[in-house]
C-alpha cells in the first residue's frame, strides 16, 4: 500500500528543506549578478562600496579628489569595473 505523505513526514520535511537551501543560493546568485554591457561591467555605489569595504561616503570624497573614475547619468554613479581593478593594481604596494 502507498503511504500517506503530510507536511509533518520526513521525505515532506526533507523537501522543504532542499527548497530553502535553493532558494538561499538562487537569493545570494542574483544579488552578485552584475550584466555587462559590451563586455565591461559597472557598479553602483552601493556594490563598489560593500566590495571595497569602505563607505558611500569615502567614495564621494574619491569622486571629488579626483582619485576615482566614474559616470553620471542624472543622479546615478557608475564604476566600471575595468577601471577600478586597474586603479587598484596602479596604487598596491609591495611588501618589503
Amino acid at each position: 500500500m502507498s503511504e500517506i505523505i503530510t507536511k509533518s513526514s520526513p521525505l515532506a520535511c526533507d523537501y522543504f528543506k532542499e527548497v530553502e537551501i535553493i532558494s538561499t543560493l538562487i537569493n545570494r546568485l542574483t544579488l552578485d549578478y552584475n550584466p555587462s554591457l559590451n563586455g565591461e561591467r559597472y557598479m553602483t555605489d552601493t556594490e563598489l562600496s560593500r566590495h571595497l569595504k569602505i563607505t558611500k561616503r569615502t567614495l564621494q570624497e574619491y569622486r571629488n579628489a579626483g582619485k576615482i573614475p566614474y559616470y553620471q547619468i542624472g543622479g546615478k554613479i557608475l564604476y566600471r569595473e575595468k577601471d577600478i581593478e586597474m586603479l587598484l593594481e596602479k596604487n598596491r604596494r609591495e611588501a618589503f
